[in-house]
């Protein structure tokens, strides 16, 4: 019997244990090796030269968090089966599987009407009719619906969850920006359950004070670096310039996972067997190559765009406490028509833009962080 009882040393934690032979079938499938293939953080090499790490590495260090932190709460009497832990890991190792090329950067760029946690879901469906239905409570667990103990889905999709810490971490180490390093240790040692839900210890406050502060910063330093947004915008108007090419009949080249998409409006109703079979076909690779190709197309607004993308000729950018005007907008996209010698204010669109900033790192319009046993303050 072939030996699946393996481990990968990972360069944040050390070696990491697979933790079943079900866990060890899935990562050595297709839809989760693609995983390899996409960036986790975008076009944030261009800032930070170190950030080439991949999805598939983010989903095997969440497991591994989520590995110690089943065993931090069994430790404090919670009872949790065999089968509940391995389709935990299973849901936290496959949060991420319906990321597509340059993950966040393109989200709604490749396909436009559905996300990638819908189509996440898609795929775990998949692999569950291949495992023979081996991933029923994984999908439960995935999606809210395993009313019995809701803690488990919160450690794969909540404010305080395993997918987050680890990509703190992760992404900490892999820019240098130091910033983002949090106890996770501790974190992990402080949750407990009370009344089915996920809640921290109060000793643990100061922990959870810190990996919000880390988030927070993270997003300004990292995730939403100025240079960063500039270099995501440049490659999406790349994007949207070829699907408006595509629309009008023209050929774009012979990358069909990508022209496909490119020459189709895809949502939920149409997002077939056919579109996603074609979608697991997706990777960086694809738009690089296809970046690459269109620096000698005709088209002379996607040639300057790719050209300005593969030379690291980024857009500057300005940012504002009040909204651009429409005025001061029009002048800068007049100002972009005389550089480039475009012919209308439609042509300057791809390469002049506005838009918001917002910084997520704590959402308050969902559920919070639960601190037990809760402070209560007396005057």
């Amino acid at each position: 019997m072939f030996n699946k009882n393996k481990i990968i040393n990972d360069p944040l934690y050390g070696f990491l244990t697979i933790p079943t032979a079900t866990v060890f079938d899935v990562i050595e499938h297709p839809f989760f090796q693609r995983l390899r293939r996409i960036r986790q953080l975008g076009m944030s090499e261009l800032v930070y030269p170190g950030a080439v790490h991949t999805r598939f590495q983010h989903a095997l260090g969440a497991m591994n968090l989520m590995i110690q932190c089943i065993q931090s709460l069994r430790a404090k009497n919670i009872a949790i089966s065999d089968e509940e832990a391995e389709a935990t890991y299973l849901g936290i190792l496959l949060h991420d599987i319906g990321h597509g090329p340059y993950s966040h950067t393109l989200e709604h760029s490749i396909v436009q009407g559905v996300n990638h946690e819908k189509i996440s879901d898609i795929l775990m469906q998949k692999l569950n009719e291949e495992f023979d239905g081996k991933l029923d409570l994984a999908l439960d667990i995935f999606n809210f619906r395993y009313s019995q103990k809701p803690f488990l889905s919160q450690l794969i999709s909540s404010q305080l969850d395993m997918d987050r810490l680890d990509y703190l971490l992760r992404d900490s180490f892999f820019t240098g920006v130091s910033e983002g390093v949090v106890g996770a240790e501790r974190l992990i040692n402080m949750l407990h359950v009370h009344q089915g839900q996920l809640v921290v210890e109060e000793k643990g406050i100061y922990s959870v004070e810190k990996f919000l502060v880390a988030r927070r910063l993270m997003y300004w330093q990292v995730y939403m670096h100025k240079t960063v947004t500039a270099a995501d915008q440049l490659l999406i108007s790349i994007l949207k310039r070829a699907r408006d090419i595509a629309s009008s009949g023209k050929a774009l080249g012979s990358y069909h996972p990508l022209v496909h998409f490119l020459g189709t409006d895809i949502n939920e109703a149409n997002f077939d067997n056919e579109a996603v079979n074609t979608y697991t076909l997706l990777d960086d690779s694809d738009i690089l190559n296809a970046v690459k190709s269109w620096t000698r197309s005709e088209d002379r607004i996607l040639s300057t765009l790719c050209k300005h993308l593969l030379d690291r000729n980024l857009p500057k950018i300005k940012i504002n406490t009040e909204p651009v005007s429409n005025r001061a907008l029009e002048e800068e996209k007049i100002k972009a028509m005389n550089r480039f010698g475009l012919r209308n204010i439609e042509e300057a669109s791809y390469f002049i833009h506005s838009g918001e900033l917002a910084n997520n790192a704590y959402k308050d319009d969902k559920e919070g962080i639960l601190i037990f046993p809760s402070i209560i303050y007396t005057t």
